[in-house]
């Protein structure tokens, strides 16, 4: 039979509790007991308390849950996503707590369900998550802490961090605006919904599922409306995923169309610098024949010359485990709003003039 915690207090002739102190409560124990205690259990080849079991009686399980809508190899692939996870790994470190990684990419209602459901976690960080996703159910079920890394949510209990992604599309879309720009056309991602990259027909921003997507298309509606630029003047892409390889699909195909675009904003720079790479395929000269605006300014955008909005998706990785692993008391501290800025570079510049297009 497999050795336990009582073989170890039978063979030294203690109590239980000792030997379950020797592991979680050290202090409680003289050193030179503890060590008997250990040497002993490794004699005997008892492993120690089992986690499940320390963590029911702690009632911890000492780890953070994060819903991820993509596959795992995102969270060390996706430049963006690895900056959060790193903010969100330091916090979690300096409070001697794990990550558990819960994808939900792929998975039907059901099983996203049972995904939250059997996660053994203290609770939950929420990310890029679509509205109306079953699994956030099945979240407040649980009455966990949950912080939300990029959209306010109707529970008043869930807290956030994230940036005013609005405001800062209408800067990037003023910019535009204020470099001649009138025929402007958009790219953004469905990767939940199973279409492939193809040209999109919208009524308007809310047509969206992703909180990010849909209010970043509204900062830059607002700001073309104010420049004479309406709606049904934009044209737009869908792009089966947020990745580079399908920002290029999607460019070439507002590309290859007449009347081409003069600017093509996008709504991350993964699928921003996939422009950069359709246009560099067509001769296309960024910043002369066609312009093209990035958000969140990863490590490739400053490289690639990408106009882009800048914001740290580290500060917001570490602000989301902060607010995990010790919540504020106020209400007003648990909502979290980062600064976002423009950075302009080589890849915007004045419209070209008929002649030169």
């Amino acid at each position: 039979m497999r050795p336990t915690l009582q073989t170890v207090a039978d063979e030294l002739g203690v109590s239980r509790s000792t030997v379950s102190n020797a592991y979680s409560r050290p202090d409680q124990l003289s050193a030179e007991l503890r060590e008997k205690v250990l040497e002993t259990a490794r004699r005997l080849g008892y492993p120690g308390p089992h986690p499940t079991a320390r963590s029911l009686r702690r009632g911890t399980t000492g780890a953070i849950g994060v819903l991820l809508n993509a596959a795992v190899s995102v969270a060390f692939t996706d430049p963006y996503t690895v900056q959060f996870m790193s903010g969100l790994a330091a916090a979690a470190e300096r409070h001697e707590t794990g990550l558990l990684l819960v994808p939900l990419s792929g998975s039907d209602d059901e099983t996203a369900v049972r995904l939250v459901q059997d996660a053994s976690v203290d609770g939950f960080c929420v990310y890029g998550l679509p509205d109306g996703h079953r699994s956030l159910d099945a979240v407040r079920a649980r009455r966990l802490p949950i912080v939300n890394a990029d959209r306010r949510d109707d529970d008043p209990d869930a807290m956030f961090v994230g940036i005013d992604d609005a405001a800062a599309a209408r800067t990037a879309g003023a910019h535009l605006a204020g470099l001649g720009h009138r025929r402007i056309a958009a790219i953004f991602a469905l990767p939940a919904s199973g279409r492939p990259t193809g040209p999109v027909s919208l009524a308007g921003p809310d047509d969206l599922p992703y909180h990010f997507s849909r209010e970043r298309l509204r900062g830059y509606r607002d700001a073309l409306a104010e420049a004479g630029v309406g709606w049904a003047e934009l044209a737009f892409a869908g792009a089966a995923s947020y990745t580079r390889a399908d920002g290029a699909a999607a460019a070439a195909l507002l590309l290859d169309r007449p009347p081409r675009p003069t600017a093509i904003v996008a709504v991350n720079d993964m699928l921003a610098l996939g422009v950069l790479d359709a246009l560099a395929e067509r001769g296309l000269r960024p910043g002369h024949d066609i312009s093209v605006i990035g958000f969140d300014d990863v490590p490739e955008a400053a490289t690639a010359g990408l106009t882009t909005v800048r914001h740290s998706a580290r500060e917001m990785g570490r602000v989301a485990g902060g607010l995990l692993l010790d919540p504020p008391a106020g209400r007003a501290a648990r909502d979290v709003v980062l600064p976002a800025e423009l950075v302009v570079r080589a890849s915007t510049g004045p419209a070209p003039t008929e002649g030169a297009r």
